[in-house]
Parts: C-alpha cells; structure tokens; sequence
C-alpha cells in the first residue's frame, strides 16, 4: 500500500459509482449490515462511510449478544484489557447516537463506559451488562437518575451490585417490567479456570434481602429472573405478596425454596403464565 496514501481514501482504485450514493441510500444500505459488519468492514472502506456509521439513526441499538453468545466464556473477557475495550466501544456508540440509544445489551463493561450512558442516554429502555464486575452500586445510582425510562433490566452475574441498587432502579424507573438477577451454579462450576476464583467467590447471599426489596420497590415488575438466587420461602412469600402482577418467574437453581413455599406463594399470582421449579 502507498505509505503516502489516507487510511480513508476516497480516491482508491474500485467501482466509482460508490462515491455517488446519496447519504440516504448509503444510510439504507448500512442499516441493512450487522453491527459487527459495520464495526470491522464498512467502517474502513472511505472516509464518507466511516462517517456514515456514526449516524444517530445506526446507533440506537448497541447489541453484542451475537457475539457473546456464539461462542463459550473465555478467559480473556475478563481482562482489564477486554473490558477497555468494550468501554470504548460503548463510549463511542453513546457519543454517536446523540441521545437516540434505547438498547445497550453488551458484558464486561464498567464505570467507565456507564457514567456517560447516565448523563447521555435518557431514552434508553433496555439495559442488559451481565458479567461486568466493575460495575457496582454508585454507578447504577447515577443510572437510574439518568435513565428512567428503563423498562428492562439485566445485571446478571454482576456481584459488586446488591439489594441498593434495586431500590434504586426500582424507585426511579416506573416502567420497568422485566428484571434478570441470574447467578451462576457454584458447584460443580463449568466457569472454573475461566472466571477468576475471586469473583466467582463474591457471589452475593442476601437472596432474601433482594427479594425484600424487589417486592417493596417493584411492585409492577411482570418478568423476573432468579437463577440460583439464595433466596428462602421468606424471601419468595415476600415477592408474592409485592409483586401481584407476575407473569413469568425464573427459580431455576435455587435450592433454598421448596415446592410447598412455591404452591403458597403461587396463590397471590392470579396472572402468572410461566414458572420455572427450582429442580436442584
């Protein structure tokens, strides 16, 4: 490649008839990629693509569930390196939407990257950050500040968040109908050697304290996830009793709720469709 040639050169040898889209057809044609074919491909043709990709309209989703879910967790997701990364990506796509974003499903992201969703992304609606273990309560306070149209919430695997920042979300974001407060089976665990035995360690044991807090600051939730969750039937009769609009419940792994405390609480959800039993 001629050292003296832009990285972004228009002026490249290739089909000149490409100069000559409109912005909104070259908008249409983009809109029609993958993020991902955005991110590594088209991007890099020319300049007016490059700038094309930062348009608002191709950045109100930032949805990396594709990638994470093609393949298994690695080692390196856990990286002070990969969640650099994953921070500015998302710091980019919030700059670019110009306050349009209303979906933000990514994993491993921090602070870093969730202070300038707080104060840049009022019309967000989901909010998915798994596995983000930087993530903690300060962070979700200024989310819930900034962001309370939030109508779906997952911040599964996320141990450094406790019962505080579901008060918070809870009083701040009205709509909010579906929570995801999944945690990982400890024993046997197939994410031995590939999450840091000090993470997986911290999981958090207040399941009784969360349910507590779910049922007094969530009481319209319609959907809620509670994977291994340590809760007990106090805690599960408390949700019952809060939380009269349930729809579809999650209990899948937690080994403290017995199928008596489940039939007790079953009373209180009159519109309940979907109840998945502990089966431990």
């Amino acid at each position: 490649m001629d050292a003296e040639k832009e990285p972004f050169d228009d002026t490249e040898s290739g089909d000149p008839e490409w100069a000559e889209l409109t912005f909104e057809c070259l908008i249409n044609i983009l809109s029609r990629l993958s993020l991902e074919d955005r991110w590594r491909t088209a991007m890099r043709v020319c300049k007016s693509w490059h700038q094309a990709c930062k348009d608002p309209c191709l950045n109100s989703v930032f949805n990396l569930n594709t990638y994470f879910d093609s393949g298994s967790e690695l080692p390196r997701f856990w990286t002070p390196e990969f969640e650099q990364r994953i921070d500015n990506m998302l710091r980019s796509v919030v700059v670019w939407s110009a306050g349009s974003l209303t979906e933000i499903c990514v994993r491993h992201c921090s602070y870093r990257s969730l202070s300038l969703v707080a104060q840049r992304c009022p019309n967000l609606q989901i909010l998915s950050i798994k596995s983000s273990p930087h993530v903690n309560d300060e962070i979700m306070t200024e989310i819930a500040s900034g962001c309370p149209k939030i109508k779906e919430l997952d911040i599964s695997y996320c141990y450094e968040i406790s019962h505080k920042s579901l008060a918070t979300m809870g009083s701040h974001c009205d709509d909010l109908h579906i929570l995801r407060r999944n945690f990982w089976k400890l024993v046997p665990s197939q994410h031995n050697r590939i999450v840091p035995n000090e993470y997986l360690n911290a999981c958090p044991r207040e399941g009784d304290s969360e349910a507590a807090t779910i049922s007094k600051f969530m009481p319209r939730i319609l959907h809620l996830e509670l994977r291994f969750s340590k809760l007990t039937a106090k805690g599960l009769a408390l949700i019952s009793e809060g939380c009269l609009d349930l729809e579809y419940i999650d209990l899948s792994g937690c080994a403290n709720v017995t199928g008596r405390d489940i039939a007790n609480a079953e009373s209180n959800w009159k519109k309940w469709s979907t109840l998945i039993y502990p089966d431990v």
